[in-house]
């Protein structure tokens, strides 16, 4: 019964936020993070989702990544059995620097995606010269 409640609010939610609600299961993408002085970038595996069914959003300190896969099967017929499991891919970070909005740069090919995220002027390291007494 708590299993049906909880599914049941999930949906509730997502339809809330004006998300698709269908049964599916939902990953988490494997990700590879990289950082310099001035940028962030993401690298999010994201297999057998489409370009146009990437979606990122930064809300405040929230990044969040989501890519819906549409299930594949060859006209005319319906799939008996598969190896993998197919579903969507949802993934939330909650970034400590604020970031350059406009200088956001993303890619994506071959199902994996690349954000590049520099980090606002005023949230740059700052050298801090100290003076003796």
């Amino acid at each position: 019964m708590a299993q049906k409640r909880t599914t049941r609010n999930r949906r509730h939610m997502a339809a809330m936020h004006g998300e698709q609600n269908r049964a599916t299961a939902t990953f988490t993408p494997a990700v590879d993070i990289f950082e310099r002085a001035d940028m962030t970038v993401i690298v999010a595996d994201m297999p057998g989702v489409a370009a146009d069914d990437v979606d990122v959003t930064l809300d405040r300190q929230v990044l969040t990544l989501r890519g819906t896969v549409k299930p594949y099967a060859p006209k005319g017929y319906s799939r008996m059995a598969s190896e993998y499991r197919v579903g969507d891919y949802v993934r939330v970070f909650t970034l400590a620097d604020e970031i350059d909005r406009d200088g956001i740069n993303a890619t994506f090919k071959n199902g994996v995606l690349q954000l590049e995220l520099p980090r606002a002027p005023q949230a740059k390291t700052q050298k801090v010269s100290v003076k003796g007494a």
